[in-house]
C-alpha cells in the first residue's frame, strides 16, 4: 500500500480548512483516512497550521510520500527537519543494536570500469572502404556519410 501525506478539504463552500492525513495514494481526496496528523486553515491571516510532528516523521520513516502542499507545511512546522535528521544520525533504533553488533567490514574494492571499444578500423577495412568510392572524392572521416543527393525528378 503506498501511503500519501495530503491535505484532506473540509469546511464549508468557498470557506476552506484542510486536515493534513496520512491516507492510502489510490483513495479519493476526501475520502477514507489512516490517521490525522494535523490541520491547516489558509484563511486566518497568517495561516494557521497545527502538524503532531511525532506521527509525521514516523509516516515518513515508514515510506510515505508528502504531496506538494504538505511537504512545504511540514518543512513549516519542523516535522521535515526533525525526519532529516533522525535519517541522517543512523539507523532505526531496532536497527541500531543489529548494527553495533555486526563486525565493521572493509568495503569491497571498485569494479573497473567498462571500456567501450573505439579503436578505429584496420588497415585492411580503411582500403577497401576508400577502394568502393570513385576516384577524387576523398574518404569519409570516422566513418560520417555524406547525404544523400535526391534525383532529378524525385520529390524531397
Amino acid at each position: 500500500m503506498a501511503v500519501r501525506l495530503r491535505l484532506k478539504r473540509t469546511g464549508k463552500k468557498k470557506q476552506p480548512s484542510y486536515r493534513v492525513v496520512a491516507v492510502d495514494s489510490r483513495k479519493p481526496r476526501d475520502g477514507r483516512v489512516l490517521e490525522i496528523i494535523g490541520t491547516y486553515d489558509p484563511r486566518q491571516e497568517p495561516s494557521a497550521i497545527s502538524i503532531v510532528n511525532e506521527r509525521a516523521v514516523h509516516w515518513l520513516s515508514h515510506g510515505a510520500q508528502p504531496s506538494d502542499t504538505v511537504s512545504k507545511l511540514l518543512t513549516i512546522s519542523g516535522a521535515w527537519d526533525e525526519f532529516r535528521s533522525q535519517g541522517s544520525s543512523g539507523p532505526a533504533d531496532g536497527d541500531a543494536e543489529a548494527a553495533q553488533a555486526a563486525p565493521s567490514e572493509p568495503a569491497p574494492a571498485p569494479t573497473p570500469d567498462l571500456v567501450l571499444d573505439t579503436a578505429e578500423p584496420s588497415g585492411d577495412d580503411a582500403t577497401a572502404a576508400s577502394a568502393e568510392l570513385p576516384a577524387g572524392e576523398p574518404a569519409p572521416q570516422n566513418g560520417a556519410s555524406e547525404p544523400k543527393s535526391p534525383e532529378p525528378g524525385e520529390a524531397q
